[in-house]
């Protein structure tokens, strides 16, 4: 993609929005997800931006809490659990899949919406893989929604609630018509949707890989790893 997009973004930052998945875009990825963090040269460039654009937000997997301890960024909006924390109605499936998990022989992240099965420290992947088909086709069994991503299978209340409505409302409420959103999985690719309608969007994607070759064919921009993602975000 051309330089002159993002230059039209960083020219009237006060109309444009800059919007950001965290695991693999901002943070490396960590054999245990406790373990990732924002490094510090990448939070001195996000409030450099938040002081800049009409938003600056970060759209992820993990609650609201634990993005907050990662990013440390005061001026940084944040939406959890892919978008779930802005649907009042996923708080009535939280006792079902506390109960779903409970039932699963395998390690959860618990989260207040939704759980997160990962696989990255299995020894055998594809026993691993085998496994938690079955635990995806079980959630289906049950009203639930499962969704794969980098090494992990998340299970969702059935809620009309993703990274691209969460984008799409985090951008009505700023009053943004220009939007900036990058990415690493395939939750990603409903963030690349959420720009749908803008004067610009621009869709990033960091490639890495696991990188899932429908986000890089869909992307406008594609940069390398979490270190080309801080060479972007320095150029707006």
């Amino acid at each position: 993609m051309p330089d002159e997009p993002l230059r039209l973004l960083a020219a009237e930052p006060e109309r444009a929005a800059v919007l950001l998945d965290v695991d693999g875009t901002l943070a490396p990825i960590a054999a245990r997800p406790e373990d990732a963090h924002v490094p510090e040269e990448t939070r001195v460039e996000l409030a450099r931006l938040a002081a800049r654009y009409a938003l600056v937000a970060c759209v992820s997997g993990r609650p609201r809490s634990e993005v907050e301890r990662m990013v440390g960024v005061a001026k940084v909006a944040i939406v959890g659990e892919h978008g779930l924390e802005l649907a009042p109605e996923a708080a009535a499936w939280a006792g079902r899949i506390a109960e779903f998990a409970r039932g699963v022989d395998w390690p959860a992240e618990r989260k207040p919406l939704s759980v997160s099965f990962h696989f990255r420290r299995a020894d055998d992947e594809a026993a691993a893989r085998a496994y938690l088909t079955r635990v995806a086709a079980a959630a289906e069994t049950e009203g639930l929604v499962p969704r794969w991503g980098r090494m992990v299978l998340e299970v969702r209340p059935p809620v009309d609630a993703h990274k691209g409505t969460a984008v799409r409302a985090l951008v009505a409420r700023a009053g943004a018509r220009r939007a900036l959103y990058a990415g690493d999985d395939r939750t990603d690719l409903d963030a690349f949707g959420g720009l749908d309608g803008l004067e610009l969007g621009i869709r990033v994607a960091v490639r890495s890989p696991e990188a899932p070759p429908e986000l890089l064919a869909a992307a406008d921009v594609v940069v390398d790893g979490t270190d080309g993602m801080l060479a972007l975000l320095r150029e707006l």
